[in-house]
């Protein structure tokens, strides 16, 4: 007996269609139905490659007495925060708010006459243990204090939505306000310090900070800090760690340890995307170290192997977990990726496993539950006989070479993916949803790569996604985030217009020619600005105008989590647009985002990177005018705050034209004048 997320089209939903409980989707229905019947809504919000999420799935949510009294007592409503990013940060904000931490599942008990929260955890047993009460229990407490205590009730929420509210205005409470160049510094040796190599607790990419810390090394701040070399040592840690699958390609979300040895082994499409393009800039910037255009290679290779749909566009996420067996009953985490020390020995020769363990984290005992996690422990080049060593590994997780697997087809569910005859191991199930955002990360990291590394394919990869996007995500004239299948759905997001239009211009600057780019993304960009833009407060509203009806609180994402904040992208876009465009509108708009959020970058600056990013764009923006031949010499150096204009209207005896903000130079009279002024230019102090 299935309840109504078997219709979903969200594999997450789906994968709650066989729950006892009574689960309701996000929608008007639903809430009306709570408002009738007077039920506290249980919002319960995940994702499908969550592993906490998925262990709660198979325990609290899938007990018979949990559901019953679920289901008298409450509205229960899952949400995938994929589909609704707006309403998980809304709630997860309520959490931290609540309890001063935050995470997934994400399990708020909402009113239902007005949506404010009450009361919110994250992942609950079915019986007390881990310091958590029992779940039945929660929701008999919360039952009773929802019906006895009506008073200290609407107190509690009183307070949670004037919280919410006061975030969403960010009112302005700072006095001293720093120069924009003291204001750069501040931002940049925050992110050195969050990058900065740690000696406790997980091990995460950070990218929105390592990228700002990257481009702040052009400053030569005063500081106690090496910043290139802080920020090449996160590079080394990424193409060189346990997070990076030496096999198969692909980065993992991130490391359980301090020494990015074990990873958390879901690959998501954000991350990599992010990374490749950090990484292709590392190298960009002077840092050619041979295991980043490796890993970047391997990504790409991943990326179109596994991850690549046949129209073009680019998959979510792939799980943690795998199966061992056909007959086995729970995936286990990693287990399509680890090696145990027995297998290794069948597998190679015994000079082979020698090399292997000379290079990589092997041993008997293994790194992780016995088995083990590939870390190399050195930088540079890999000789021939270990690349032909990791492609026997990879024939025996695959069943197949590399050279002769040209696609992968994915697991699209467990069912799948214990009932095809796979050649190797059963591989993790695959999320084959599209997401705008997502896809635009990897569109710009390519597009990056692509540059650095005169690698036609991998524009031609990125390329290939992004006109899927401009295809086929436009319902009746407006931009959906999701597809399904060749279903576009759900109103884009503030992190989808952004992210969407700077993947079109990281295109357009790695091929300057082609200008239908610059043209698609100027079109959406008026779509942004038409229903996301704040007249009253500056900045963009994650949803538009027209599909908020359901919100508490209307947000302005200026926050850099796993992604980078939307505002953040959007007013660097902005910066962009106006060089590319000469229309001086859309730098008023950058100037009015910056205003907007200047005194969370002054209070908060660990909290948006991103948003310092758009400041060092807007203040040291520039823009070169030269030939063709002459700018696709340029594309693969380092230079962050620059845009390419190609033009063949140049003063007589010049190689090129530099403009900073709304004046240009004197014309360049050779290369080495074009790069002296372009570099003084990006560093405006």
């Amino acid at each position: 007996m299935t309840n109504r997320l078997a219709e979903a089209k969200s594999l997450y939903l789906r994968k709650h269609a066989e729950n006892p409980i009574d689960w309701w989707s996000w929608c008007d229905e639903a809430l009306a139905t709570a408002r009738a019947q007077n039920k506290p809504i249980f919002l319960s919000i995940g994702y499908s490659s969550c592993h906490w999420c998925t262990v709660m799935e198979g325990e609290a949510f899938s007990d018979i007495a949990i559901a019953h009294y679920m289901n008298a007592n409450y509205l229960p409503i899952k949400v995938d925060r994929e589909e609704r990013p707006d309403l998980d940060s809304i709630y997860m904000q309520a959490l931290q708010m609540m309890s001063g931490q935050g995470g997934w599942p994400l399990n708020v008990f909402l009113s239902p006459e007005d949506l404010v929260p009450f009361y919110a955890g994250t992942y609950f047993p079915v019986d007390p243990r881990y310091g958590r009460p029992g779940f039945l229990q929660v929701l008999q407490s919360l039952r009773r204090y929802y019906d006895t205590e009506k008073q200290d009730l609407q107190q509690r929420k009183a307070l949670i939505i004037e919280s919410l509210h006061t975030s969403a205005v960010l009112q302005d409470g700072t006095t001293d306000e720093l120069e924009d160049h003291e204001l750069l510094r501040q931002g940049w040796e925050t992110s050195i310090r969050v990058i900065s190599p740690s000696q406790s607790g997980n091990s995460f990419p950070m990218i929105p900070y390592a990228e700002l810390a990257l481009r702040g090394t052009r400053f030569n701040f005063e500081s106690g800090y090496d910043g290139k070399q802080v920020c090449t040592q996160r590079g080394l840690d990424l193409a060189l760690g346990g997070i990076y699958d030496h096999v198969g390609g692909g980065f993992h979300r991130y490391t359980v340890d301090a020494t990015w040895t074990v990873p958390h082994f879901e690959k998501m499409l954000y991350d990599n995307g992010q990374i490749v393009e950090y990484i292709a800039s590392l190298w960009s910037a002077g840092v050619e170290e041979p295991a980043f255009e490796r890993a970047i290679a391997g990504t790409v290779q991943w990326l179109k192997r596994e991850m690549t749909a046949p129209e073009g566009y680019f998959y979510a996420a792939q799980d943690a977990d795998s199966f061992i067996e056909p007959t086995a009953v729970e995936p286990e985490e990693g287990t399509f990726y680890v090696w145990s020390y027995s297998e290794l020995q069948q597998l190679l020769t015994p000079e082979e496993l020698a090399e292997l363990q000379q290079q990589f984290t092997v041993t008997p005992n293994g790194n992780f539950e016995g088995r083990n996690v590939l870390q190399r422990k050195n930088s540079g080049e890999l000789s021939a006989t270990l690349e032909t060593t990791l492609s026997k590994l990879f024939s025996a997780r695959y069943g197949v070479s590399s050279e002769s697997l040209e696609t992968f087809p994915p697991a699209c569910n467990n069912h799948q993916a214990k009932t095809v005859n796979w050649p190797g191991r059963i591989p993790s199930v695959t999320d084959t949803k599209m997401i705008v955002a997502w896809n635009s990360l990897m569109i710009s990291g390519l597009a990056k790569a692509a540059g650095v590394f005169q690698k036609s394919s991998y524009l031609e990869l990125a390329a290939q996604a992004a006109n899927f996007i401009l295809e086929n995500q436009f319902v009746d004239g407006r931009f959906q985030r999701l597809n399904y299948q060749g279903e576009a759905t759900v109103l884009a997001q503030s992190e989808d217009y952004a992210l969407f239009i700077k993947a079109l211009l990281d295109l357009q600057a790695s091929n300057p020619e082609h200008k239908l780019w610059l043209e698609k993304a100027i079109a959406i960009q008026d779509e942004f600005n038409e229903f996301l833009w704040s007249v009253e407060l500056g900045g963009y509203y994650n949803t538009s105008s027209d599909s908020s009806q359901d919100l508490i609180v209307r947000e302005r994402s200026y926050v850099d989590n796993a992604t980078p904040s939307a505002n953040g992208i959007a007013i660097a876009n902005l910066v962009r647009l106006a060089l590319l465009t000469d229309n001086l509108d859309y730098l008023d708009l950058a100037e009015l985002g910056l205003k907007a959020f200047r005194s969370v970058m002054h209070r908060a600056p660990q909290a948006s990177p991103s948003l310092f990013t758009a400041l060092d764009w807007y203040r040291n923006s520039t823009l070169i005018r030269s030939t063709t031949e002459q700018i696709k010499a340029l594309i693969p150096k380092y230079l962050p705050a620059a845009v390419f204009a190609i033009t063949s209207d140049l003063p007589e005896g010049s190689v090129g034209l530099v403009c900073q903000g709304l004046k240009c130079l004197a014309p360049a009279e050779s290369v080495e004048h074009l790069l002296q002024q372009v570099q003084k230019s990006q560093n405006r102090g």
